[in-house]
C-alpha cells in the first residue's frame, strides 16, 4: 500500500551540487529466477551523500536490486562496484564489503535472544574488533540518536515494531557503513509507527548518509530523495528528481503507477 504521508518540514536533504564521487555503480546488471528475468540490464550510479528512492509496482525487481548490491542475491551478468571495488563473490572480502553496506529489511532481523544493546554491539565487536566498552558507548549514542536508548536492556520482542526497526537502523549504523540499503523498511509496521522510522531516515538523509531506499512511502520520496528511480518489469523505466517525477512523469508506466497510488 502506498502512502503520501506528511513528514516534518524542518528536515531536508543536502543540495545535489554537494554530492560526492560515485559510490555504488551497477553496470548492465542482469538477474534471472528461473525463466523470470527480474533485473534487465540495470545501469545505476549512486553518488556519495545521495539519497536514491526506488519505487514501482510489486514484482518490478526493486527488492532484488537492493539485495544484489550486498550480494544477498547473486547476479548473472554485469558488475556492481562499491567505492570503486567490485562486490566480492564470497569469503572474507565479501564480509568486509558487507560491513561497509548497512542493510535494513522489512522484517527487523534482530537476534531475539539478545538485548537491544547486544544486538547493536555485536557487529562492531566481532567484525570491527571494537572493545566492549567502546562498542557499548557507540551503541548507546546510536540508540539515543534513533530514540530508543531507554529500551537498551530489553529483548526485541518487548518492543513495538517501530522501535525494533529503529534498533535495526542503529545496528546497521554501528558498522559505520559507507552506504545504507533500506528494503521496504516500513512495510511491516502499523500505520502509527511508520513516521517514527521515516523521521529517523529523513534525519540520516539530512546528515548526508548515502542511502538507497526501496519504499512505498511517497511522502518520504518527495521529501528526502535527491532522485527517484522508477522500476517496472525488471527495468529502470525512468529516473528524475522528485519534484519532476511526481509532477511530470515522462513514461506512461510511471503515469499509470502514480495515478493509482496518489489518488488513494
Amino acid at each position: 500500500m502506498a502512502h503520501d504521508r506528511a513528514l516534518p518540514s524542518d528536515a531536508g536533504v543536502p543540495d545535489r551540487s554537494e554530492l560526492g564521487a560515485p559510490l555504488v555503480v551497477l553496470d548492465k546488471v542482469n538477474k534471472h529466477f528461473g525463466a523470470l528475468h527480474v533485473l534487465q540490464d540495470i545501469d545505476l550510479t549512486v553518488h556519495r551523500g545521495e539519497v536514491v528512492v526506488v519505487i514501482g509496482p510489486s514484482g518490478s525487481g526493486k527488492s532484488t536490486l537492493c539485495r544484489s548490491i550486498n550480494r544477498l542475491e547473486t547476479i548473472d551478468t554485469g558488475t556492481i562496484t562499491i567505492d570503486g571495488v567490485p562486490v566480492p563473490a564470497e569469503g572474507k572480502a565479501l564480509a568486509r564489503m558487507r560491513a561497509d553496506v548497512g542493510m535494513v529489511f522489512q522484517s527487523f532481523n534482530l537476534f531475539a535472544h539478545k538485548t537491544v544493546l547486544e544486538n547493536v554491539t555485536l557487529g562492531p565487536i566481532k567484525a570491527k574488533g571494537l572493545k566492549k566498552s567502546e562498542a557499548k558507548a557507540l551503541a548507546m549514542q546510536l540508540l539515543e540518536r534513533v530514540g530508543v536508548a531507554n529500551q537498551a536492556d530489553k529483548l526485541p520482542a518487548q518492543l513495538s515494531g517501530g522501535q525494533q526497526q529503529r534498533v535495526a537502523i542503529a545496528r546497521a549504523l554501528a558498522m559505520k557503513p559507507k552506504v545504507m540499503l533500506f528494503d521496504e523498511p516500513t512495510s511491516a509496521l502499523d500505520p502509527e509507527m511508520i513516521n517514527e522510522v521515516l523521521d529517523v531516515m529523513v534525519s540520516l538523509a539530512a546528515e548526508g548518509m548515502t542511502m538507497i531506499v526501496v519504499t512505498h512511502e511517497m511522502g518520504f520520496a518527495r521529501k528526502a530523495a535527491h532522485r527517484v528511480v522508477f522500476m517496472d518489469g525488471g527495468q529502470v523505466v525512468e529516473e528524475a528528481e522528485p519534484e519532476t517525477f511526481f509532477t511530470t512523469p515522462e513514461s506512461e508506466r510511471a503515469q499509470d503507477f502514480l495515478s493509482k497510488i496518489l489518488t488513494h
